[in-house]
């Protein structure tokens, strides 16, 4: 509040404008309550202060509700302050009441309901809007487009029929407005009809108040029950909208519920997934060792298979050899024998000889001794390295079955850590198949599960909703019935109206017959009646001169109420300028002068009829003066009963001029109590 404060007091700084004490006071009063509402009411406030005013409800202000009522605003101040509330965020509830608007206040309060975002309800009692024609169209055109404004208050200004089809054109468009008042205007039979019609098609007005606008008590009775059916209506739309809310927070927390357990469960087969893989891993790295190991033993082998080749090729090299010397030694053998051969047949030969040869044959013989030796020698040095190379194929054949031996450990090693392997690769597919066929079917346990639920939440909600649609259904059946039934009544009534106007005719047609008879009856009398005539026009002399002395009361009284209607006036220019501390008994006299405006005035209809018989009785007198004189007697009754009436009557006049002698002061304050008087006449009428 201390801002909004500072800030009217820099604008008016800034424009040289002297701040108006009143104002910086009750904003300071706001700003020490603590509250939102800004009450300006009785404040007069001239031009400057609007414009200050409207800059500073163009900032961003905390008041949420501001009072402007009974400000005697000018045109040119309520122009500019409008103005200014039409950029305002933050006030959502606007009084404007008993400011008299002229028409240029009342086209820029259409821009403002027109361009405000905010305001939800606006007070504009006292204004006479009816008035001015174009710029309560205005008025009508930016209410259609406003979509915020939820209460108008429009009692006491002067709506006619006309300013009625404009409202009610307005309220076909306008889709947010709940309450309106509009008490005390002058809407009639046309207006309440156009505003039922435009009630058909809006669905959001709940309370219609009509009290005061001689509309006609069926009208009334239809548009309240369009605004109990609107106010049901909302009502179960209300209702609706709270289970759809209660029924998309279960949604919502089911399916929070069903999310986040599919999440866990996610988590769940991640986090087995990724055991799976570690266990893979681990697996695949075991796997590779041993590959690694089997590669190096399949090497071993690779390398001992090369050497077992190259010895069994030295062995079958070393065997070629053993082969070659054996033989050779054969052949040596076979030689040898057949050298002994041929040597003992050569001995046999050189026997024969000379002795001269025995000693070439000695020393020949010698040679072939050294070379048998020699020769022997050779043959145990090859069987010595045969059985060297025996022993050699011996050891090399142990080492290879030896190794053939490990390799076939190996191999029997490796196949079974393969097969451990295999198995256990196996039984870890198989946990992963087990794993993943239980998450499927976990998963479709729960989809099946979250599709049932939704299922059976749509199904709830296609049964609430066609249960409301049945309800919906059921109202539109009430309401065709109870037009049916009205229509029905109506046409009973337009019978019994008929029957009630036939019944009337015959009633006149027999009353007319039995009259003749009557007269007929009375001019047989007629020659009777000459001698009373005299009488009777002496007696009627007598009523005409108190009727014209009654004439004269009335014109009398008629005088006094115009000099009673100029004071109105004059007190009317003489309170405009009045505190509003004045308002309570103002009121008060209000529904006095009301009542006793309403007494006037039934005593002058009353006077009227009267004089409407005087005269009717006057000429029948006339006729039946010419005709009979029982009718005469009997209307000279007639008119003493009348004029009995009349002295009664004269005697509560005289005791409500004493009556008005005494409230003659509560009549200096009267200045609106004539309703269908001066302009403002029709602001008149009680507040309620």
């Amino acid at each position: 509040m201390q801002d909004f404060r500072q800030t009217y007091l820099s604008l008016c700084k800034e424009g040289g404008v002297k701040p108006q004490e009143s104002v910086v006071a009750q904003i300071q009063e706001s700003r020490a309550a603590h509250s939102s509402r800004l009450d300006l009411s009785g404040q007069s406030l001239s031009l400057d202060t609007c414009s200050v005013l409207a800059r500073a409800f163009q900032k961003d202000i905390t008041f949420t509700d501001v009072s402007l009522s009974d400000c005697m605003l000018s045109e040119e101040g309520a122009k500019v302050l409008l103005t200014g509330l039409c950029g305002n965020t933050t006030v959502k509830i606007l009084d404007l009441k008993g400011n008299n608007l002229k028409s240029a206040g009342v086209e820029v309060l259409g821009t403002l309901l027109a361009c405000n975002k905010t305001l939800r309800r606006l007070v504009l009692e006292w204004n006479a809007l009816g008035v001015w024609d174009e710029a309560f169209l205005a008025f009508c055109q930016g209410l259609a487009s406003n979509s915020m404004l939820t209460q108008l208050d429009l009692r006491n200004n002067q709506i006619n029929h006309h300013g009625a089809s404009e409202l009610a054109l307005a309220l076909k468009h306008n889709t947010t407005l709940e309450v309106l008042d509009l008490r005390w205007n002058n809407i009639g039979l046309l207006g309440g009809r156009i505003l039922l019609e435009a009630l058909q098609k809006n669905k959001r007005i709940v309370q219609l108040e009509l009290a005061g606008n001689n509309i006609p008590s069926d009208t009334l009775k239809a548009l309240e029950r369009t605004t109990g059916h609107n106010s049901d209506r909302q009502s179960t739309l209300r209702e609706n909208h709270r289970k759809t809310q209660v029924l998309s927070k279960e949604i919502q927390t089911l399916k929070d519920k069903k999310s986040h357990q599919v999440l866990s469960l996610m988590e769940t087969i991640d986090s087995q997934r990724e055991e799976i893989r570690c266990s893979k891993r681990s697996t695949s790295i075991q796997i590779g060792q041993l590959q690694e190991a089997l590669n190096e033993r399949k090497s071993a082998v690779n390398s001992l298979t090369a050497k077992l080749q190259m010895t069994e090729e030295a062995l079958a090299l070393s065997e070629q050899k053993n082969h070659n010397m054996v033989e050779l030694l054969t052949q040596v053998k076979v030689e040898k024998e057949e050298q002994r051969e041929r040597q003992s047949r050569e001995r046999k030969k050189e026997q024969e000889r000379n002795q001269n040869a025995e000693q070439e044959h000695s020393w020949w013989m010698v040679d072939c001794v050294l070379r048998e030796g020699k020769l022997f020698r050779e043959i145990q040095n090859l069987s010595e390295t045969n059985s060297q190379l025996r022993n050699k194929v011996e050891e090399m054949e142990r080492w290879c079955k030896s190794q053939q031996h490990q390799i076939f450990e190996l191999k029997q090693e490796l196949t079974n850590s393969t097969a451990e392997l295999n198995l256990r690769l196996a039984q870890a597919e198989d946990r992963l198949e087990t794993e993943k066929r239980r998450s499927k079917q976990a998963l479709r346990d729960m989809d099946s599960l979250r599709q049932k639920e939704v299922e059976h939440v749509n199904c709830n909600l296609e049964e609430s909703e066609r249960a409301l649609q049945e309800h919906i259904f059921k109202l539109e059946g009430q309401r065709i019935q109870l037009e049916e039934e009205l229509s029905k009544a109506k046409a009973g009534c337009v019978t019994e109206r008929a029957q009630a106007k036939e019944e009337l005719g015959r009633m006149r047609a027999q009353a007319r017959l039995e009259e003749q008879e009557h007269v007929s009856s009375l001019e047989e009398k007629l020659r009777l009646v000459h001698s009373s005539l005299q009488e009777v026009q002496l007696h009627c002399s007598q009523q005409k001169q108190t009727i014209s002395e009654f004439k004269a009361k009335t014109n009398h009284q008629s005088i006094e109420v115009d000099g009673l209607r100029r004071r109105i006036g004059e007190l009317q220019q003489e309170l405009l300028g009045k505190d509003q501390e004045k308002v309570a008994e103002v009121s008060q006299v209000r529904l006095e002068l009301q009542e006793q405006i309403g007494h006037l005035q039934a005593e002058r209809t009353l006077q009227r009829g009267l004089k409407e018989k005087i005269c009717a009785l006057e000429r029948e007198n006339k006729v039946l003066s010419s005709n009979h004189r029982e009718v005469l007697l009997d209307k000279e009754s007639e008119m003493s009963s009348m004029l009995e009436k009349l002295r009664l009557k004269e005697a509560d006049i005289r005791r409500m001029r004493e009556d008005e002698t005494n409230r003659a002061s509560y009549l200096q304050s009267a200045f609106l109590t004539y309703v269908q008087g001066s302009p403002l006449g029709h602001c008149s009428s009680p507040k309620k």
